[in-house]
């Protein structure tokens, strides 16, 4: 009863250690079609980035345009011979600050105006000789504005020549744009992410081929389709992750080399006209907050993208192992 064999003495002399291979991933955690997905997502992603910054500061711009000219209007005498444009000018001054809701009043005089005509028409004009409309700025409350109406039919009636403009023709077309940009705007951040949705679900298709035999075997063993899923949306959710911070980052660059550039460029044709269009090229934090959500609605929205393709291609192999005849 206490003999031990040899071979059993052998064994508690010499144990060996069990030693388990290590679990592999059922995702390769670095291959060349997830290199090449995120290189495609930070392309969506800076791009996506660009757009929403260029909108963000079209309707800055835009925005700064329409305080500026609700602010103030114009009142524009024409002259003409044997007239007295200066008394004309003054007593249209007079009228409009009658009215409640103005805040003051400012004549132009002709050296004022003759430097509003130096662009287009030159040094040395002669005022007296060019039937140049003198203006008188005024500037109202954008709260409480006067009665445009009223002051025009005022107008009308004790100044000769005079036309009142409120801006509200060229408020009206700022606004016009700046919504219009907005709406093209969106439509090309929704274009993006659904080439970003469709890219991963080829992306996704393409992994679960290359691993299907393992797919269907943890499956078939009794794995449920949300591990699996699972793993799958981990997966890609660091690669969306990376490509689109990669993205939202050159875009900020992008960005800042513009303002750079703006700079460096500045009281220049092209960048006056630039400046002009975009109003200044820096990113406000509202830009650098939509640049991190779209980082973000990326990552998460490959992610569930991700995980619906698993779970509809699992579904579609239970359907292909009930009936033979189907096929993926």
């Amino acid at each position: 009863m206490n003999d031990v064999t040899d071979g059993e003495k052998g064994l508690k002399e010499n144990p060996r250690e069990i030693v388990l291979r290590p679990m592999a991933p059922i995702v390769p955690a670095t291959n060349i079609a997830g290199n090449s997905l995120m290189f495609v997502i930070s392309i969506m992603s800076f791009l996506a980035c660009l757009t929403l910054g260029a909108v963000i500061m079209v309707q800055d711009t835009a925005s700064s345009w329409q305080s500026q000219i609700s602010r103030e209007i114009t009142i524009q005498i024409k002259p003409e011979p044997g007239m007295d444009v200066d008394a004309e000018l003054v007593k249209a001054r007079d009228i409009a600050l009658t009215f409640s809701g103005t805040t003051g009043a400012t004549i132009v005089d002709t050296d004022a105006t003759a430097r509003l005509l130096e662009p287009w028409l030159g040094e040395g004009l002669d005022m007296e000789e060019l039937p140049v409309p003198r203006l008188v700025i005024i500037t109202i409350d954008e709260t409480s504005p006067p009665d445009f109406t009223g002051m025009r039919a005022a107008l009308n009636e004790s100044v000769k020549n005079a036309f009142l403009d409120d801006h509200r023709t060229w408020v009206g077309r700022l606004v016009a744009m700046a919504n219009t940009t907005v709406i093209i705007g969106l439509c090309v951040l929704a274009l993006v992410f659904i080439a970003t949705v469709l890219t991963v679900i080829f992306a996704t298709r393409g992994a679960l081929s290359g691993n299907h035999h393992i797919v269907e075997v943890l499956h078939f063993v009794g794995a449920e389709a949300s591990f699996v899923a699972s793993k799958f949306q981990k997966h890609f959710f660091m690669i969306a992750l990376k490509g689109a911070l990669a993205g939202g980052l050159a875009a900020t660059i992008a960005f800042a080399i513009a303002g750079l550039w703006a700079n460096i460029r500045i009281a220049t044709p092209e960048s006056d006209q630039a400046m002009a269009l975009f109003g200044g090229f820096s990113m406000s934090a509202g830009g650098y907050i939509g640049a991190l959500a779209i980082v973000v609605i990326t990552a998460v929205l490959t992610a569930l993208t991700t995980r619906i393709t698993v779970i509809r291609t699992i579904m579609e192999i239970d359907l292909i192992r009930s009936d033979p005849t189907r096929s993926i």
